[in-house]
C-alpha cells in the first residue's frame, strides 16, 4: 500500500485534479490519497473569519464564490454517478456548518476569545473536507475517510502535538479493511483527545498527516505530490541553473526543510524515517519527471 499526498495546487483546478486522477489510476490498489484544501482556500477561510469578527457579512458573498468554485470542480472531474451526491455534500457543509459559524462570529460581539479560536479552527477544517469529497468522487472505487475520526492532538504548553497512542489505535480501526480501492483522507485536521474539539496539525500539516498514516499503516512508500519537480540545489527563482537533487538521506532532507526549503513540511520526515519508508517528492504538473527520493542512505 502506498500513501500519496496532494497539496493545494494539486487540487486547486480542474486541470490539476484531472492530473491527480490519472496519477492515482495508474497505481495498483489499495492506495491512500491524502489531500489539502483547494489552493488558496484555507487562507480564504481564515480571512473570512477576520471579516466576520469585524461584523462584515460580505464574507458570506465570498463563501458563495467558494461554493461555485467547488461545484465547478465537481462538474469537471467527478464521475457522473457520484455528482449529485458530491454536490449535496458540498452544499450541506456550507449551509449547515460554515454559514452558521460565520454568522455566529458576525452577530456575537461578546463571544469569548477562546470560543472564537475554537470556531475558527472548526471553520478552517472545512477546506480539506470539501476537497476530499470531490477527490473521492472521482473514482468508481473511491472510499472516503474522515481524519477527524482518528487524528488526535493534545496541548503541549506552546501549541498542540499529536497523541501517537490514541491516533494509532483509531487509525488501525478505521483502516482495518483497507484491502482494495482508492481511499481518500484529509490532511491537516484533527481533534483534541480529551474534548473532541476540532484542532489541526499546523499550516503544512497535510504532509505530516500523510507521513503519520504511512508510518502507522506500514506503507511501502510515501509520495508528496506538489508543484515542483523535487528538492532543488538552489531556489530556481533566483538561481536559474538550479537542478533537482535525485536522491537524499532523511537527515539531508530534514536539514533543508529546517533551513527553510518549502518543499515539504519539516515534521514530515521523522515518522517515515523511523519506519524506513522511502519518500518521493514529485510534480503533479510534470508527473513523468523522476523527482527526489529520500532514503536512509545514498
Amino acid at each position: 500500500m502506498k500513501v500519496m499526498k496532494f497539496g493545494g495546487t494539486s487540487v486547486g483546478s480542474i486541470e490539476s485534479l484531472l492530473n491527480l486522477r490519472d496519477i492515482v489510476k495508474a497505481e495498483s490498489r489499495p492506495v491512500l490519497v491524502v489531500v489539502s484544501a483547494m489552493g488558496g482556500f484555507t487562507n480564504q477561510l481564515l480571512a473570512m473569519c477576520e471579516q466576520a469578527q469585524q461584523r462584515d457579512t460580505s464574507c458570506l458573498d465570498t463563501l458563495e464564490e467558494a461554493r461555485k468554485r467547488h461545484h465547478d470542480a465537481i462538474d469537471g472531474v467527478v464521475i457522473e454517478s457520484m455528482r449529485d451526491e458530491v454536490h449535496a455534500t458540498i452544499d450541506r457543509f456550507i449551509d449547515e456548518s460554515l454559514k452558521p459559524y460565520y454568522l455566529a462570529l458576525a452577530t456575537n460581539p461578546k463571544m469569548p476569545v477562546d470560543e472564537i479560536a475554537l470556531v475558527c479552527d472548526a471553520i478552517v477544517a472545512h477546506g480539506e473536507i470539501l476537497s476530499s469529497a470531490i477527490v473521492a468522487g472521482m473514482f468508481e472505487d473511491g472510499v472516503p475517510h474522515l481524519s477527524l475520526n482518528y487524528m488526535r492532538t493534545v496541548p503541549d504548553g506552546t501549541g498542540r502535538v499529536l497523541n501517537w497512542e490514541e491516533t494509532e489505535r483509531l487509525v488501525k480501526e478505521d483502516f482495518a479493511s483497507m484491502n482494495e480501492g482508492v481511499h481518500v483522507a484529509q490532511g491537516f485536521i484533527s481533534r483534541d483527545k480529551e474534548t473532541g474539539a476540532v484542532t489541526n496539525l499546523g499550516r503544512g500539516g497535510s504532509d505530516y498527516t500523510a507521513a503519520i498514516l504511512a508510518a502507522l499503516l506500514d506503507a511501502e512508500a510515501l509520495e508528496i505530490w506538489t508543484d515542483v519537480d523535487g528538492f532543488m540545489t538552489a531556489d530556481p527563482r533566483t538561481h536559474p541553473d538550479a537542478v533537482v537533487i535525485p536522491q537524499m538521506t532523511y537527515a539531508e532532507a530534514q536539514r533543508m526543510c529546517d533551513a527553510g526549503a518549502k518543499v515539504i513540511y519539516p515534521p514530515t520526515i521523522a515518522p517515515v524515517a523511523m519506519k524506513h519508508i522511502p519518500v518521493w517528492v514529485k510534480n503533479t504538473f510534470n508527473p513523468t519527471a523522476p523527482g527526489t527520493v529520500i532514503l536512509d542512505e545514498e
